[in-house]
């Protein structure tokens, strides 16, 4: 009480002193504000959300925030302000002075001279209520309204600093960035689960097509940084990529962001996975240093034990076995699996998580694998009786699969023979004549953008890593 009376005499005060001078108030984000180390008065505007509201006989107690941080600004106003739009939920504008907070909670507070509000709220009937902590599955019925929340702010914000600090690894290494289209006559993978693209509008001719040639969502940007590595020693994409796959599973959206990279005069795997490993150890390093409340938030309420499981991944060096291996531990494992393992047929999740747990729970390379699984790009390693190629897949914990890569054919004779087996000289004339013309040993990888997320904040469900998350039988908004 001591406090607010206080408060309510400088507040007075400051509204009531005459300011003939007195500068505009200079915008800033409820981050800046809280980064002041010693507030001095400055006049300030704040505009954001409120994320609550206390109401003493004499003082008001408002937290701002802008979405800038997980932190919110305590905003300290005369009692008159209070009026029923100052509610959990509405918009407003602050105006008034930083000032330093007697709180040890926070070492500043805006001491309110204007609050404008700029858009109500109906708190009851908003979907969120103050202090409620809402399970993700909930959250995830309101992709429009589930930013404002605490979670999905912090795994936004680790989101955004995780993809500017892929953009720099890749700048700092010298890497060239390329826009890979969207849309795409090339069926990358040959898996068969595209999106076709067609206009709304049918064309009156069946028999014609728009762009004359059947075209679907890229699967993957790896064969147009193929074309680009052609004429730049490094290469890298980082955008939208689609996959008509039937799946509900926690690990797969229909829509998903791949950050893919092409590395031109590359002879070994080992040189590969080096920039593999490097890529994720940076990125999450400075996702750590630059979001550590975010990161924390999620660790400490999603994930208990997240913490020590990415510090142990981060310290230690990445393993590496090759597929026979990988079958052979399979194998020997006293665990039943759904898919019995064996040489020459995939390795599926429970697969995968098993190898990851079995190596300490330290991300594992896994690396030679049957020709017969892999595309046609991944170059033969001619060896035998178990015939395979240089492709290398890295697993972690918790998720599975996180990076696929490999070294690409670029032998001509054999890459003919492969197209010619598979019928597929037609329609990759261009891909051989990328040999033809001044080929070069080359390899490259894809890495899920999602399931890195998840693999850093140890968030269960893929859907909660991606703003409007896109999988069957659903695309709300």
């Amino acid at each position: 009480m001591f406090r607010a009376r206080c408060l309510l005499r400088a507040l007075r005060s400051c509204s009531s002193a005459p300011c003939p001078r007195q500068r505009p108030a200079a915008r800033v984000s409820v981050r800046g504000a809280l980064g002041v180390q010693s507030a001095n008065g400055e006049r300030v505007k704040v505009q954001g959300w409120i994320r609550s509201i206390r109401s003493q006989k004499e003082v008001l107690f408002l937290h701002v925030n802008d979405g800038s941080s997980l932190e919110s600004l305590q905003v300290v106003a005369d009692s008159s302000f209070d009026s029923r739009e100052l509610a959990f939920g509405s918009s407003v504008e602050v105006q008034g002075q930083l000032v330093k907070s007697p709180s040890k909670k926070q070492n500043v507070e805006l001491k309110a001279e204007k609050i404008e509000v700029v858009g109500s709220c109906d708190a009851k009937a908003f979907p969120f209520k103050y202090k409620e902590r809402h399970p993700l599955e909930y959250l995830r019925q309101y992709p429009h309204l589930r930013c404002r929340t605490n979670v999905l702010g912090s795994v936004l914000r680790v989101r955004s600093e995780a993809t500017a600090a892929i953009h720099s690894f890749f700048k700092d290494s010298g890497f060239v960035h390329i826009h890979t289209p969207v849309i795409t006559s090339n069926d990358c993978e040959g898996a068969g689960e595209l999106f076709q693209v067609e206009p709304s509008s049918k064309i009156k001719v069946p028999e014609e097509n728009f762009f004359n040639i059947p075209v679907f969502l890229t699967v993957s940007g790896q064969l147009h940084l193929e074309v680009m590595s052609g004429a730049f020693t490094q290469v890298f994409t980082f955008g939208p990529t689609f996959r008509a796959e039937n799946s509900q599973s926690r690990r797969h959206l229909a829509e998903f962001y791949m950050v893919e990279a092409e590395i031109s005069f590359l002879e070994s795997l080992q040189d590969l996975m080096q920039v593999m490993e490097s890529l994720f150890k940076t990125t999450a390093m400075t996702v750590l240093s630059n979001c550590p409340k975010d990161v924390e938030l999620c660790h400490k309420f999603l994930a208990p034990g997240q913490k020590d499981r990415l510090e142990h991944m981060l310290k230690n060096n990445f393993l590496i076995i090759s597929y026979t291996e990988a079958v052979e531990i399979l194998k020997q494992a006293s665990q039943n699996f759904t898919f019995t393992p064996e040489w020459g047929a995939d390795l599926h999740t429970e697969h995968e998580k098993y190898l990851v747990k079995h190596c300490g729970d330290i991300p594992v390379f896994v690396i030679n694998y049957p020709l017969v699984l892999k595309p046609f790009y991944m170059r033969d390693n001619e060896d035998g009786p178990q015939h395979t190629v240089a492709a290398v897949d890295l697993l972690v914990p918790g998720v599975g699969e996180l990076f696929g890569g490999s070294l690409r054919e670029e032998r001509y004779h054999l890459l003919e023979q492969r197209l010619a087996r598979l019928g597929l000289t037609e329609a990759y004339q261009w891909y051989l004549d990328l040999r033809r013309f001044g080929s070069v040993p080359h390899g490259g990888f894809g890495m899920g953008f999602e399931r890195y997320l998840q693999c850093i904040l140890g968030i269960d469900n893929i859907k909660d890593v991606i703003p409007f998350p896109r999988f069957t039988h659903s695309c709300l908004l």
